[in-house]
């Protein structure tokens, strides 16, 4: 039987311009510094068994994150937790180390949705806001242009049935919205999808750089949960 785990993990400030291949590397370098012996690969070229359960994207904050490994011998958590704790930078906040389910084949094949906020620097009169969403959400499609990942062209997607809610509200001088959204290997929408059509529908123009992103939840098929 494997030795399976998941930590769970913040990623703020700084930190979340740490790109995914960069933060793997440092876990690679964390667990090697804390002699957890981490499970390889087969093969001619062998990898550690480690993964983030879905990828952030790059400038994204986050209070949910979830890596999964496998260990060649078995640990308590509450040691892993210990071990890796304190080799975490400044952004970085482990929050626990549990055991996974051997059944389980990895956590990113079974990842089914991933709540969002998104903080937008503009401000609406709170009843204009809330037709905005309902006239938003009432469109029989919503048309955003996605990057294919093999021709990386551009094309038409409608993506209203990977947005699961879709909620907004004025909160600290700007507008907030709360989405659950696909994601995973079977279905997945962008945030960046709905933050560019619902600012084009609503004309809400400011640069993108000025718009925040944090990821607060994920979920899974089976019912779950971390």
């Amino acid at each position: 039987m494997a030795n399976k785990y998941v930590i769970k993990f913040t990623k703020n400030g700084y930190a979340k311009y740490t790109s995914h291949l960069d933060l793997l590397r440092f876990f690679k370098r964390a667990f090697r510094k804390s002699k957890i012996a981490l499970s390889y690969s087969q093969g001619f070229n062998p990898h550690p068994k480690l993964g983030f359960a879905q990828p952030l994207s790059l400038g994204y904050s986050s209070s949910c994150e979830l890596l999964e490994f496998t260990t060649d011998i078995k640990y308590e958590t509450d040691d892993i937790y210990e071990m890796l704790r304190d080799m975490m930078p400044e952004g970085l906040e482990l929050l626990w180390c549990r055991e996974l389910d051997d059944n389980i084949k990895s956590l990113a094949s079974i990842a089914e949705w991933a709540k969002y906020n998104v903080h937008i620097p503009a401000t609406f009169d709170s009843n204009k806001l809330k037709l905005l969403v309902d006239e938003y959400m009432a469109k029989d499609e919503i048309i955003a242009m996605k990057r294919q990942k093999k021709s990386k062209e551009l094309v038409p997607v409608d993506i209203k049935k990977m947005i699961r809610s879709f909620e907004a509200s004025i909160e600290d001088e700007g507008t907030e919205l709360n989405m659950i959204l696909d994601c995973g290997s079977i279905s997945n929408c962008s945030p960046e999808l709905v933050i560019s059509t619902f600012c084009q529908f609503a004309s809400i123009d400011v640069p993108r750089y000025t718009i925040e992103v944090d990821r607060q939840e994920l979920g899974f098929y089976n019912n779950l949960q971390f």
